[in-house]
């Protein structure tokens, strides 16, 4: 995320002091060398502000300002990062606000420095590191002292770094010694329904140091996490004076004024909200396709089996990547439908994706020849189910390997709470779009999808999730007349319980109390327990919720505790 900011002072005839805050979403960097792309892009801010004040930089050595990963050692590419940048400011241009790594006194910093005519002007460090969900920075970084303002041009600039606004400790400091505006950077996942939140959060801490504040929040996707951009500005009377997309990256400039009663941000750009269902389809967009974009897959391979999962995860996949980058498979047994190789194909053809058959008859008949000698004259069980299911994993394995695309799972998360998936199977992947999505939702992205195209998408408008696709039962077709009820609930009841004992962190006894069947509840929260080994084994996916079940919810494997 880039911050062009201005106070460059300009004296006006009616008293007042007119500067301008430049703010620009766009993407980290996390690759190597990409270092220098972070420096390239803060450089290509000066030239753009070259009337500004200052740029600020979110992350001159690549990283996102939630911090590395444990066991990453940020050094010398971002303090060389942090050099080439300061020499750049001694042309007497725009400074340079650094969000960075720092070390000082054999302590690691979550940091911005300011530099100015080739000088570091001012450091301040992070302060409230969080450990918590998909936070990592009280394990890699020192928290700094509680920070005062950066003197810069003679405006008095708070800024609070990420969490440290979450708390009203900080901001508190910085207005009690003399702070005149609040720039905060941020790395702030998206979750559903939270630019609300992080608006309401603004409004309090405006309310309670009375200082006009510019929230800038990174865009682009991370392994799991994917920032979502809205950044906004509030006026010290609270009220939104400009406001960014979400998931774009984007540039918009402020003016503001100081008068006797302070500064006070002029009117800006307002963009358009989001309602929730666009949100979650535009997170899983841009997660995936930073996820291949920056892991350098050429393209995608997706198996395709007639159902809702899989059919808006090639969706997805087409509108991240262009429908020339998706390879669609379908992999029939002798128990999948007529309806299912048709719906399938219909799906390719709507998205335009390329699609092909491959027979796993032959490698079932194959594994029971081998097998039979061992297993006898036993009936079939969930083994042979599973063989099928492996049987498919296997086959998109081997396309990845002999034509370089990377497989992309298609379990929801109503799935994956409960074990509803096989190991080694149809969880073979590098990544999963529908990871932190209840099934129940995957029916409304559908429906979304067909009526909407979505914004910055490079598939095809119109429908393309066929009706008869989202209107017949579910059913995994791993043996005669199966249906995904004879195993579960019903979706709506299972995912209003999961909700319950995942996001809410409820007990059994507090959901039957909701009016839900006792034994139903505890049935799910035993499968819920007990499949916690398959979840430690399943590719990244895109955070969506409150709390994903893989890094946010981490129960021990073995244990003979029941709650």
């Amino acid at each position: 995320m880039n911050v062009r900011l201005n106070p460059g002072t300009l004296d006006r005839d009616d008293g007042h002091t007119q500067n301008r805050i430049g703010a620009a979403q766009s993407k980290g960097r996390r690759r190597r060398g990409q270092h220098r792309q972070g420096a390239r892009g803060a450089r290509g801010g000066r030239r753009a502000g070259r009337r500004s004040g200052a740029v600020l930089r979110n992350g001159a050595g690549g990283l996102l300002s939630r911090g590395p990963r444990p066991g990453r050692r940020p050094g010398s590419q971002a303090y060389d990062a942090v050099e080439a940048l300061r020499e750049d400011t001694r042309d007497g241009g725009p400074a340079l606000f650094v969000t960075t790594p720092w070390r000082e006194d054999g302590k690691l910093y979550n940091a911005i420095v300011a530099l100015d005519k080739g000088e570091i002007v001012g450091k301040r460090y992070k302060v409230d590191l969080p450990n918590y969900g998909v936070f990592d920075d009280r394990r890699v970084f020192s928290p700094g002292p509680t920070p005062g303002p950066i003197v810069f041009r003679g405006v008095r600039i708070g800024v609070p770094i990420c969490e440290d606004v979450w708390t009203p400790d900080v901001v508190e400091c910085i207005a009690e010694t003399g702070g005149e505006i609040l720039l905060v950077p941020n790395g702030s996942p998206y979750e559903a329904d939270k630019t609300g939140v992080r608006l309401q959060l603004g409004v309090k801490r405006v309310v309670e140091s009375g200082l006009p504040l510019v929230y800038l929040n990174q865009v682009g996707g991370q392994d799991e996490v994917v920032y979502d951009g809205a950044s906004f500005a509030l006026g010290a009377d609270r009220s939104i004076k400009a406001k960014l997309a979400s998931f774009a990256e984007e540039f918009a400039t402020i003016e503001f004024r100081r008068d006797a009663g302070g500064w006070e941000y002029q009117p800006g750009p307002i963009a358009r909200e989001m309602d929730r269902l666009e949100s979650i389809y535009q997170a899983m967009v841009l997660g995936l396709r930073d996820y291949v974009n920056r892991t350098g897959f050429p393209s995608v391979v997706i198996g395709l089996s007639g159902g809702v999962d899989s059919a808006i995860t090639a969706a997805v996949a087409a509108d991240a990547l262009g429908p020339g980058r998706v390879h669609a498979i379908m992999m029939p047994s002798p128990y999948t439908s007529r309806d299912s190789l048709d719906d399938a194909e219909a799906c390719a053809r709507a998205i335009g994706v390329r699609y092909d058959i491959v027979d796993i008859g032959p490698a079932m008949e194959a594994f029971r020849g081998m097998l039979t000698p061992l297993f006898g004259n036993r009936a079939e069980d969930v083994t042979e189910e599973n063989i099928q299911s492996r049987a498919r994993g296997v086959t998109l394995m081997a396309v990845s390997n002999k034509l370089g695309g990377m497989v992309v799972t298609t379990g929801n998360k109503s799935e994956m709470a409960v074990g509803y998936a096989t190991l080694y199977g149809d969880m073979c992947g590098g990544f999963n779009v529908l990871k932190d999505v209840y099934k129940t939702t995957v029916f409304e992205l559908c429906r979304w999808h067909n009526a909407n195209l979505p914004v910055g998408a490079l598939g095809r408008a119109g429908i393309v999730v066929p009706p008869r696709i989202i209107d017949k039962p579910p059913s995994a077709e791993l043996r005669p007349d199966q249906k995904d009820s004879d195993s579960l609930p019903p979706y709506a009841t299972l995912d209003a319980i999961l909700k319950g004992l995942i996001e809410r962190d409820l007990d059994t006894m507090a959901l039957a109390e909701e009016g839900h069947d006792p034994a139903t509840v505890d049935r799910v929260s035993r499968l819920l327990e007990g499949a916690e080994y398959k979840r430690r084994q399943a590719p990244p996916g895109v955070k969506i919720t409150s709390r994903n079940i893989s890094r946010e919810r981490r129960y021990p494997i073995v244990n003979g505790f029941r709650g």
